[in-house]
C-alpha cells in the first residue's frame, strides 16, 4: 500500500439489509386483517347458524338521540361516562395505595412489612366479587359510603395490591449505589426517594403499570353487582329492554376497547418521553 492510499480515507458502502417477506411490516398488516376478518366471519356465521337476525339499526338510540335539535346521551354513553369517572378516581387511589404499601414493604419496620404483606396476599388471593360484597355490605355501612365510592374503594384496593409489587420491584431494580450516594450527600429518606430513586424507577414502573390500569377499567364492570349504573349495568338493562344481546354486547366491548387502547397509547407515549430524556 502506498503512502497516498494509506492517507486517503476509505469509504465502505454497506449493502442494504435484506428483510424476508415474512418479517416485513406489510405482512404483519396482512396477518392482522386476515385474523380480524376471520373473527368477524366466525361471529356472523355463528349467529346465522342459530337463526339470529341482526338488528344494528336499533343500536344508535342506545348511544344517543337528537330531540328537537338537542343531543341526548343514550344509556350506553351515560354508562361509559360513569365507567370513566369510576376508573380515573380508582386509578389515582390505587397508585397512592400501591406507593404507600411498597414503601411499607421496603421499610425497616417489622410491623409495617407484615401489614403490607398481609394486605397484598389477602387481596390478591381472594375473589374480587367477595371483596366488593364485603366492602358494600359491611365497610360501606360503617363509614357511610355510597355505591359509587364502594366500587372505587374495591377497585383501588384490588389493583393497589398489584401496583405495590410493581413499584417495589422497580425500586429494588435501581442500583443500590444511588441510595448510598444520596445518604453520603446528606439527603433525607424522603428527598432520596422523591428526587433520586423514584425518577429512576418510573421508566420501569410504566409498562407493567399500564397493564394494571387497563385491568382496572375491565374490572370496573364488577360494580354492576352493587347496582352502580356503569357501562356493563346499562348494557344489561338495554339487553333486557330490547333483546339485542349480540349487538349491545359487541358495542359495549368496543367501547371498553376504545378506553383500554387509549390508556395503552398514553402510557406508551409517557414511556417514550422518559426514555428520550434519559438518552439526552
Amino acid at each position: 500500500m502506498t503512502p497516498l492510499e494509506a492517507a486517503s480515507p476509505v469509504v465502505r458502502l454497506q449493502r442494504p439489509r435484506f428483510v424476508p417477506w415474512y418479517r416485513s411490516s406489510w405482512f404483519d398488516v396482512v396477518q392482522f386483517v386476515v385474523l380480524a376478518g376471520a373473527l368477524l366471519w366466525l361471529t356472523v356465521y355463528g349467529a346465522r347458524s342459530m337463526g339470529y337476525a341482526w338488528q344494528w339499526q336499533k343500536i344508535p338510540r342506545y348511544l344517543y338521540r337528537v330531540v328537537d335539535g338537542d343531543f341526548i346521551l343514550g344509556p350506553l354513553l351515560k354508562g361509559l361516562l360513569v365507567t370513566l369517572n369510576l376508573s380515573w378516581v380508582s386509578m389515582l387511589l390505587a397508585m397512592a395505595i400501591g406507593l404507600a404499601v411498597a414503601m411499607l414493604r421496603l421499610s425497616p419496620s417489622i410491623m409495617g412489612r407484615g401489614l403490607a404483606r398481609v394486605y397484598i396476599e389477602l387481596i390478591r388471593n381472594t375473589p374480587m366479587l367477595i371483596q366488593i360484597l364485603i366492602i358494600y355490605f359491611i365497610i360501606a355501612k360503617i363509614f357511610g359510603l355510597s355505591r359509587f365510592w364502594s366500587g372505587v374503594l374495591c377497585l383501588a384496593l384490588y389493583e393497589g395490591a398489584f401496583a405495590a409489587e410493581i413499584i417495589r420491584g422497580a425500586i429494588i431494580a435501581v442500583p443500590r449505589g444511588q441510595m448510598e450516594a444520596s445518604r453520603s450527600l446528606g439527603l433525607s429518606t424522603y428527598h432520596t426517594f422523591r428526587d433520586v430513586i423514584l425518577p429512576q424507577a418510573l421508566p420501569l414502573i410504566l409498562p407493567p403499570m399500564a397493564g394494571v390500569m387497563v385491568n382496572l377499567v375491565k374490572h370496573s364492570a364488577i360494580v354492576s353487582v352493587i347496582a352502580v349504573f356503569d357501562l356493563a349495568t346499562e348494557a344489561r338493562t338495554a339487553i333486557a329492554d330490547s333483546f339485542l344481546a349480540f349487538e349491545i354486547w359487541l358495542v359495549t366491548a368496543g367501547l371498553y376497547l376504545v378506553i383500554t387502547i387509549a390508556l395503552s397509547l398514553v402510557a406508551n407515549g409517557i414511556e417514550r418521553h422518559y426514555r428520550s430524556n434519559r438518552l439526552r
